[in-house]
């Protein structure tokens, strides 16, 4: 069976780039070439397969549909040439970085990352925290962990582990009043009480109609900053008790009921198809679902009670 001819490589490195940007003058920035140029290879490759790739404006270009289904493939084989090419030049002290979440990191990755090294003293760590999840295609990291319902474009998932919540506070707060019930809790100030999950949380506990819009929003941005006032009884915070077990088990924090219920999101390990096969990678994978395994019976206090929203 004759096997189609590919197009000029220089074209088809062309097209990625402009694809990426979608924009001809940054593609010709950043390959060193006029943006005529970038144009009339854009245009050659356009006619050698019959269809436009995208569409011209007087201020910018947008991909066609034709334009969108090569682009996905063309990065993944520019990734995979990248990753290639990455392997073959890596330094012994390769160097692993990881974009991942402020309180995930604070309070449950960096505390034991010290195991990871001692498997693997030849891999550096860079750890980079953002609220935000980042674009790998315009971020260099090698791997993430995300929140989330584990689809996301061009990249590989792993399930790690389900994203929960339940009341927490000092015990000098929760021994102002006698906390019999849920309703109680409403006694007390709430940390964040706009989120939206004091609502599923309270209805998962059998109080459908609660109305917490009268109270002022003390708002502090991550779970870690949460636990951290509710350690310091400033009121009662709704988090993941995964995160805070030390703090749980040292009497810091204390929960007052044994509901926890599990969200629709969870926790997952992701990375570029492109680097699934990079010893780093791997390695890192194979370490992180081996703590997790770990964990996976000590992720609650004995006795709680879960519920999925």
């Amino acid at each position: 069976m004759a096997m189609s001819k590919l197009p000029p490589m220089s074209a088809v490195r062309v097209f990625e780039a402009a694809a990426r940007h979608e924009s001809f003058t940054r593609a010709a920035e950043e390959l060193g070439m006029t943006q005529a140029a970038v144009s009339y290879q854009i245009r050659m490759l356009e006619d050698r397969i019959g269809a436009p790739l995208f569409t011209r404006h007087p201020r910018n270009v947008r991909l066609t549909e034709r334009g969108r289904q090569l682009a996905s493939a063309v990065t993944e084989a520019f990734d995979l040439l990248r990753a290639a090419f990455a392997g073959i030049d890596e330094t012994v002290q390769a160097t692993l970085r990881i974009t991942t979440l402020a309180t995930l990191a604070a309070n449950w990755l960096i505390p034991r990352l010290g195991r990871f090294q001692q498997l693997h003293p030849n891999i550096a760590v860079q750890v980079h925290v953002d609220q935000h999840i980042l674009d790998f295609t315009e971020h260099d990291f090698d791997v993430g962990i995300r929140s989330g319902q584990g689809v996301w474009p061009g990249l590989e998932a792993q399930l790690l582990f389900p994203n929960q919540f339940t009341p927490v506070c000092s015990p000098e707060l929760a021994g102002r009043v006698h906390l019999r019930e849920p309703l109680d809790l409403l006694k007390l100030p709430l940390i964040a009480p706009s989120d939206p999950w004091w609502k599923e949380w309270f209805e998962a506990a059998g109080i459908p109609d609660v109305d917490l819009s009268d109270r002022p929003d003390y708002y502090l941005g991550t779970q870690q900053y949460d636990g951290m006032a509710a350690m310091a009884g400033q009121g009662v915070a709704l988090v993941n008790p995964y995160f805070f077990r030390a703090d749980l088990a040292a009497g810091r924090l204390v929960q007052p009921f044994d509901l926890v219920v599990t969200a629709n999101r969870s926790y997952w390990l992701v990375y570029p198809k492109a680097r699934r096969r990079a010893p780093k990678v791997q390695a890192f994978r194979e370490w992180l679902t081996s703590e997790v395994a770990s964990d996976a019976e000590k992720a609650l206090p004995a006795g709680s009670r879960q519920i999925v929203a």
